[in-house]
């Protein structure tokens, strides 16, 4: 399996990292990964959220010098 892509939202604040993410995901395929590097103290909360109700896999979480990194797999489609 190839190495997930690093998509830096680092310096955006709320709404925006979960905003990009969603594009971004939206033109994966479903169980690609992709690390989210933020900065925004919120994306610790909203992140995690924004996974649960898109449908998508938070794998893994890290805190950074700079704030977080969190390792999100598409899921196969958006929950009703």
């Amino acid at each position: 399996m190839a190495e997930p892509d690093v998509y830096d939202l680092k310096g955006l604040k709320c709404p925006l990292p979960v905003l990009r993410a969603k594009k971004r995901l939206a033109g994966m395929l479903p169980g690609g990964r992709l690390w989210l590097e933020t900065t925004d103290p919120l994306a610790a909360i909203d992140i995690p959220a924004f996974c649960t109700d898109e449908g998508h896999g938070l794998i893994e979480r890290e805190t950074t010098a700079e704030g977080h990194r969190f390792l999100v797999e598409r899921g196969s489609a958006k929950k009703i």
